[in-house]
């Protein structure tokens, strides 16, 4: 019996209208004889609970599939139908009454039942299709979920980046921020610096304007002196020509030449010690003579010994034959671009980057002399070659000054527009050639200041050099051209000009020189090497190559021999 309501049960929630039709279609007579009814369960909505036991039927205790399960129930309801037609006609007479009262609910109870299971039915389908609904809504949320998280994601990367970014830019910032702190600092600074420029800069114009008054004033007084020195002179010309005159008179014709054209270099003291000069090719000395480079080398006169200047603001003495070191000259304050040694080998006499000159006695070491007057660095000095009192000196203040050892102070200035770079006496110490940036070289009378005769010997380009042959005929001149031009006294035509492949001149001060015997020109290059040129061929005989760095100078011994050359690290290389 429980099997049956089991049965019951499942076929009114799963089949309810398999239930209702079975129902309909059960026939139920009415018993005349009733003599007692058996107990029945019946419920509104549950259908039978109960029947009498001895119409329950044994079921299978394994679980049976929902097929099986309707099966059963069938059966079951078939089976209870038959018991029930038995039983009613045995009691036909006493369950007539009762049957037919309980058929009265049952089937207005089974129209509850169908039309509540077309309502569940109905429930049901709404109930799928909200759940299809639901589920493409689902699908729709799942997907938006994943583009949403990825999105979240690349979201959060781009966050990181950013902080890291920020991160980075506020570390600049601060470092900037730093830095601005900093210059504005120095902007302080040189704001302040500038307020006392200026002020010095007008206290040193109030200065020029009245350096300019003062020097007007002077030119005004040199102007009135170099007149009076002019009528002087015109009348020492006169007495002069009258004293020649009378000299040819009494027939003294060759000390009226020798006034005339100068000393004959064969007569000087130490000519006997004079040799024909050899092209040196062997480096016999290596010296490391000055600290930060040597400008300046020359020999003294019919002597093997070596002075040098250089930037370490020394002059140094050397023993060519030994390369040993023989003195050093201090007490110059500033770099020496230039040297020149008077014809007795007493004095020594330096041009400074200090404006000034020093002129010291080589056998005591002590400076003689200190000619002030320049007003920009000194670049070039000679000695007269007659007498061992005049110097000329020339400097980057565009003025040439005569100078008296004697007297120890400047006794004439020479005023032009063109820096000097280098300069010579002539032979009879009367002449000054110069040699100026704008590449011409100029004659000027020493005694008038005038400007004899000007040649243009390089064109566009400053010279460098100028050197004296020995018999004062021939006057040698280097340039920015990177050309050596050899040019006649006497009639200032270019007799000969020297170049080679790879020769550079060095700086504006790069010196050349002339052989004693007049065969050879020696010069320095930019490359390291000596170039050395035969007069006569105009060809290069020899290149030397010893330095490592730039040759300023070249100066050949009276001796003829040896060669010296110095650079612009300071080596002194000595050949032979």
């Amino acid at each position: 019996m429980a099997a049956l309501r089991k049965s019951m049960v499942s076929c009114r929630v799963e089949r309810g209208e398999d239930m209702i039709s079975a129902v309909h279609n059960m026939e139920i007579g009415c018993p005349t004889n009733v003599r007692h009814i058996t107990h029945v369960t019946f419920d509104r909505f549950n259908g039978f609970l109960g029947l009498p036991v001895e119409f329950e039927v044994e079921v299978p205790c394994r679980v049976p599939s929902a097929r099986s399960q309707e099966e059963i129930a069938r059966e079951a309801i078939k089976h209870a139908l038959k018991a029930l037609r038995k039983r009613h006609l045995v009691e036909e007479g006493a369950h007539a009454p009762a049957i037919i009262a309980l058929s009265r609910p049952i089937i207005s109870q089974g129209s509850e039942w169908k039309e509540k299971a077309d309502n569940l039915e109905t429930e049901l389908q709404q109930c799928y299709k909200a759940q299809s609904r639901l589920s493409e809504q689902l699908v729709v949320e799942v997907a938006e979920s994943r583009s949403s998280k990825a999105l979240l994601q690349e979201k959060e990367s781009l966050i990181t980046s950013l902080q890291e970014e920020l991160t980075q830019i506020r570390d600049e910032c601060s470092q900037l921020k730093t830095e601005l702190e900093e210059k504005i600092k120095a902007l302080e600074l040189v704001v302040s610096e500038n307020q006392q420029i200026r002020a010095q800069l007008e206290e040193m114009t109030m200065k020029a304007k009245n350096a300019e008054a003062e020097n007007k004033m002077l030119v005004d007084r040199w102007m009135l002196q170099k007149m009076q020195d002019a009528e002087r002179l015109n009348e020492a010309n006169a007495l002069y020509e009258d004293m020649i005159d009378r000299l040819k008179a009494s027939g003294l014709e060759k000390l009226a030449k020798q006034q005339v054209d100068g000393v004959v270099r064969r007569s000087e003291e130490g000519a006997e010690f004079f040799a024909e000069s050899t092209v040196p090719s062997t480096c016999k000395h290596k010296i490391n003579a000055h600290e930060g480079g040597c400008a300046s080398i020359l020999f003294e006169y019919n002597s093997a010994r070596l002075i040098s200047g250089g930037q370490d603001k020394s002059i140094k003495l050397w023993d060519t034959n030994t390369g040993s070191l023989s003195s050093t000259l201090y007490g110059c304050l500033g770099s020496v671009l230039d040297l020149a040694i008077t014809h007795d080998n007493r004095s020594v006499i330096a041009a400074s980057s200090s404006n000034n000159l020093y002129v010291w006695d080589v056998n005591s070491g002590r400076v003689r002399h200190t000619l002030t007057g320049h007003t920009d660095k000194v670049c070039a000095v000679d000695v007269s070659k007659i007498s061992s009192r005049h110097v000329v000196s020339a400097a980057y203040d565009r003025t040439l000054k005569v100078w008296d050892l004697h007297k120890g102070y400047c006794v004439n200035t020479i005023i032009f527009h063109s820096n000097c770079n280098a300069l010579a006496f002539s032979m009879d110490g009367q002449t000054i050639f110069s040699g100026h940036i704008d590449g011409n070289l100029r004659l000027w009378d020493i005694q008038t200041g005038k400007l004899l005769s000007e040649v243009a010997a390089h064109s566009l380009a400053a010279v460098t050099s100028i050197s004296l042959s020995r018999s004062g005929n021939i006057i040698l001149t280097s340039g920015r051209d990177n050309l050596h031009n050899l040019f006649d006294i006497r009639s200032l035509e270019v007799c000969g000009s020297l170049r080679a492949t790879g020769n550079r001149v060095a700086s504006n001060w790069s010196r050349s020189c002339i052989s004693p015997d007049e065969s050879y020109v020696a010069a320095g290059s930019a490359d390291g090497s000596v170039y050395i040129w035969s007069i006569s061929k105009a060809d290069i005989v020899r290149t030397l190559k010893e330095h490592t760095a730039p040759v300023l100078s070249c100066s050949w011994s009276g001796l003829g021999k040896p060669l010296a050359s110095a650079d612009k690290n300071g080596v002194v290389c000595v050949w032979t």
